[in-house]
């Protein structure tokens, strides 16, 4: 060990230094995305959704199914 030259005392800026290093090593973790459900066809999910009452009301003057017909025009406008 008498080979080795002496340490130089640590200094606060090397502290801070390694510390800041050490902290972004531990921090810097890349967030994984959930995996993706698989899709089942002709499930439906229950949402909240803001319609115009005026669009509602024309869509529920057809009757029953008023709905599904809010989903097949949504559809439409999406494009499927």
């Amino acid at each position: 060990m008498a080979d080795q030259p002496p340490r130089r005392p640590r200094t606060l800026n090397d502290a801070r230094t390694e510390a800041e290093a050490a902290f972004k090593r531990a921090t810097a973790k890349v967030a994984q995305a959930p995996p993706k459900t698989v899709v089942v066809p002709g499930v439906r999910e229950q949402v909240t959704l803001r319609i115009d009452q005026d669009v509602l009301e024309w869509f529920q003057e057809g009757g029953p199914g008023w709905q599904d017909r809010i989903n097949e025009a949504l559809r439409k406008a999406a494009g499927k």
